[in-house]
This record gives structure tokens, C-alpha cells and sequence, in this order.
């Protein structure tokens, strides 16, 4: 009882947090969203600025919340910290082990949506890691393709000059729609790696 209430008041004020950015996102960035999220899935998307979780969550809405996975080490920065604990699953992200899964569960059963960065980082040129594909397995969830698309210099430079962006949503898809004409005899690992490439080239085309 005491761990619904606390998701009921986090929705709460996620839902206020995410009406006033709203307005101060689409004036920002002109937003224009294009397509709809239509069932429950985990939200990928690439990375490429810390304006992307603020633009999703304005893009999805206030009253359905996103709740992102987030690497540990996030918890350092004091700026993120407050935001991280309150609305993220905070996971080992290179020693992601039974614990991490168990709370990463958890949320998949309260939440209609997880969120994940298939890089795990912003930093440009990064491959994708295989943990989105191994989540989406694992919680036998769709993966709900997301690209947001500026139309200038992303993340803003100079800082004070955004770019018009619009958010893609594409159709949700399984992984073993991604994986169909794959050999089964294939080594796991190389799977991932194909399966991830597959998975960030699907983004991109969006």
C-alpha cells in the first residue's frame, strides 16, 4: 500500500513538472510531434543531448510517465541527482545484476512505459549496447521507436539558440520481429551486437 501511494504522489508530480516545462519546450523548440504511442513498450531513442528526456516527456505527456532508466553514476552530478531518484530506475549499467533487474521488473509492472537510451551515453560516434534488446526480451516488451529530428545544431550551440525539433514516433515492433531472418545457431553475443545495430539503424530511419 505504501509503495502505490508513493508511485501515485511521483505520477502527481511528474504530471506538474511536465505541464510547466511544456510550454517552456515547444517555445524553446518550436516542437512539432509526429505519430503516437498506442500500447505499453520500452521507449528508445537515440542520445545525443540531456534535452532529449524533457523533450520526450512533453512529446509523450504529462499524465502517462516515462520512467527512464538511469546509470548510477548520474547520482554524482547535484543538478540530475533529485530528478534521477525521484522518476528513474537506477541501475549498474556495466554490472547490471539480479538487483538491477528486479527494480527494472518492478517498474515494467507499474509503468506503461520505460525509457532507454540504446548508447547509454551522449557522447557522438558511441555504438549501441545490447542492453535495450536484452530488456525488451527479458520483460517481453515492444520497442517503441522514437527520433527526435532538429532542424539546427542539437545540443543547442550556442547554448541560447535551439533548434526547431520534431519527435518521431514510429510503430511498436518485437525483437523477434528484428531478429526473424537471423540463423538460431547464432553466438549470443554476436546476436546482440547485430540486433542492436539493427535496432539503432531502425531509429535513424525513423
Amino acid at each position: 500500500m505504501l509503495a502505490s501511494f508513493v508511485e501515485r504522489i511521483r505520477d502527481a508530480v511528474y504530471a506538474v513538472l511536465v505541464l510547466l516545462a511544456t510550454p517552456i519546450v515547444w517555445v524553446l523548440f518550436r516542437l512539432s510531434v509526429r505519430g503516437k504511442p498506442r500500447g505499453r513498450g520500452l521507449v528508445v531513442a537515440p542520445h545525443r543531448s540531456y534535452w532529449d528526456i524533457p523533450i520526450l516527456c512533453v512529446a509523450f505527456g504529462p499524465f502517462r510517465r516515462i520512467v527512464f532508466l538511469a546509470r548510477h553514476g548520474l547520482l554524482r552530478n547535484p543538478a540530475f541527482a533529485p530528478f534521477v531518484w525521484g522518476f528513474a530506475v537506477v541501475i549498474h549499467r556495466e554490472e547490471f545484476g539480479t538487483r538491477d533487474f528486479r527494480k527494472t521488473l518492478r517498474a515494467a509492472k507499474r509503468a506503461r512505459w520505460l525509457g532507454i537510451f540504446p548508447e547509454g551515453t551522449t557522447r557522438p560516434g558511441a555504438q549501441p549496447k545490447p542492453g535495450a534488446i536484452r530488456l525488451a526480451e527479458l520483460l517481453d516488451l515492444p520497442l517503441i521507436p522514437v527520433r527526435l529530428v532538429p532542424n539546427g545544431p542539437y545540443p543547442p550551440r550556442p547554448r541560447w539558440r535551439f533548434p526547431k525539433v520534431e519527435v518521431r514516433i514510429g510503430s511498436s515492433f518485437t525483437v523477434a520481429e528484428l531478429a526473424a531472418d537471423l540463423p538460431p545457431d547464432l553466438p549470443k553475443a554476436e546476436r546482440y551486437r547485430i540486433l542492436s545495430q539493427r535496432l539503432m539503424e531502425r531509429l535513424l530511419s525513423l
